[in-house]
Parts: C-alpha cells; structure tokens; sequence
C-alpha cells in the first residue's frame, strides 16, 4: 500500500506593482519568458491583467520551494502552467524537466492557494508525493 507524504511546501509573495512594471518595460519578452499560452489567454484580457499575473507568478516561485528546486536546470518558468477549473480553483499543471523531476521524485500531484489585491499577490504550493 502506498504511503502520502508531503515532498515539501512553499509560499510567496509579490509586489503587484514589480510585475506590472516589468511588463511594462519588457512587455513580450518578459510575458513570454514566465507565462504560458494559457497563461497569457487568461491574464491578458483581464481589467487587472497585472494582478492576475503577479498571482501567477507567485505560484511558479511557490511550485519551486515546494519541489526545492529553485528556477533552473530542473524546473523552468514554462514548465509551470497555473490555470483554473470550471469551478475556478486554482491548479498546477508541469510538464518539461519539471514533470520528469516530479516523476523522479514520486509526486504525483501540487495543489496550490493564490490570493491577489491591489498591491500583492501570494501563493501557496503543496507538493505531494507517494511512497
């Protein structure tokens, strides 16, 4: 019978304002580098594009203390895609060198938690994983 374990968790938080002006100056080429096409489709038309991108990206930074990886060689920033379910909950989906990293590890799953406002966004990751 196999065993639940939490592989690890993680939290973060972001100003709102550092997002929107990092789009701002480097528009696409910073869009492009974090944020998937999914990504991108929901935030962009957004009357609060920034905020919904700041939610996002503190998740991926969340994803990557929860798998204690950092952003690198075993997790990039597209290998992460923060997208919403029907009902509007939150889920990370990776695939790319994160995938095969939870793969390795035996984590089969990452919930996640966003919460976003005026002048942050935060985000919580739970990594879970089976024995």
């Amino acid at each position: 019978m196999k065993t639940m374990r939490i592989h690890g968790i993680g939290i973060d938080i972001v100003d709102t304002a550092r997002i929107e002006e990092s789009i701002d100056r480097f528009g696409d080429r910073f869009i492009d580098r974090i944020f998937t096409a999914a990504e991108k489709a929901y935030c962009a038309p957004m009357s609060a594009a920034g905020r919904h991108y700041a939610a996002r990206f503190a998740a991926k930074e969340a994803i990557a203390k929860a798998l204690g990886t950092g952003i690198g060689a075993d997790l990039a920033w597209t290998d992460m895609e923060i997208l919403r379910n029907a009902n509007g909950k939150p889920g990370a989906n990776l695939t790319g060198a994160g995938k095969a990293f939870m793969d390795r590890n035996g984590i089969v799953e990452i919930q996640i938690s966003l919460s976003h406002a005026d002048n942050h966004a935060a985000a919580n990751a739970i990594a879970i994983a089976y024995d």
